[in-house]
């Protein structure tokens, strides 16, 4: 069994912010591919679904962002998981909006949602980590996550959460390579070929004459040409 959690606030007023990309992936999860309805468990909300062949539970913590931690504590422990069976969503500032990055293990960059789960479960846990962009100044960083996604986020913000839930199966099963390829096939999909040139005009100048039959332009030599009636006359005479 596989546990993904969203990390997110709780509640209305914090539904579109920036912070709750999170949530907002495993919500698109669920209703993609035909989870349970949520209900609440674990100090969150959890469905179940299957993804790739693997059971999976889906999680939002219910005890705020900081505390994260112990929401997905208490999942895992209840259901007998390793930190390697746990994949956190969550918003990155290092990365440019929309991009998305899989990590195992490693730090929490300062994030206080992965500060909390670190605590709890230690750091072995895999990452998806979703770029959100940067204020451009650490003093700024708060009121930035805090806020909604502005409408011009829309597009790539859905390209993005449609790619996760259709590479979800293969992020279940362990392929991380292939579950970013289809992310990043959603995010930049290929493009058509481009139709052939036609083909350059020939200029009638431009095209060589085809070679004169040598035989057909030389004059008919003297041996050649047919006798005259005067001249068969005159041999008549000289026999």
């Amino acid at each position: 069994m596989k546990l993904f959690v969203g990390l997110g606030n709780p509640g209305a007023s914090y539904a579109g912010n920036r912070h709750n990309i999170g949530f907002m992936v495993v919500e698109r999860i669920a209703a993609e591919h035909g989870f349970s309805s949520w209900r609440a468990r674990f100090q969150g909300q959890v469905a179940e679904g299957v993804l790739g062949g693997e059971k999976v539970l889906l999680l939002k913590p219910a005890t705020f962002m900081n505390l994260s931690g112990q929401s997905v504590g208490v999942a895992m422990r209840y259901l007998k998981l390793t930190p390697a069976d746990v994949t956190v969503f969550h918003d990155e500032l290092d990365l440019a909006p929309g991009k998305c990055r899989v990590k195992q293990g490693g730090g929490h960059a300062g994030h206080n949602g992965l500060r909390s789960i670190h605590a709890h479960i230690g750091e072995g846990y895999g990452r998806v980590r979703l770029g959100i962009g940067h204020p451009g100044h650490k003093d700024r960083v708060a009121d930035y996550v805090l806020a909604d996604f502005a409408k011009a986020d829309s597009g790539w913000r859905e390209d993005l959460l449609t790619g996760i839930a259709e590479g979800a199966p293969a992020l279940a099963r362990g392929d991380g390579a292939g579950f970013l390829n289809t992310v990043a096939l959603r995010m930049a999909p290929s493009r058509p070929p481009k139709p052939p040139r036609p083909p350059k005009p020939v200029d009638a100048a431009d095209v060589a004459a085809p070679p004169a039959d040598p035989a057909a332009a030389a004059p008919p030599t003297a041996e050649a040409a047919p006798k005259g009636a005067l001249e068969r006359l005159l041999e008549r005479f000289r026999h």
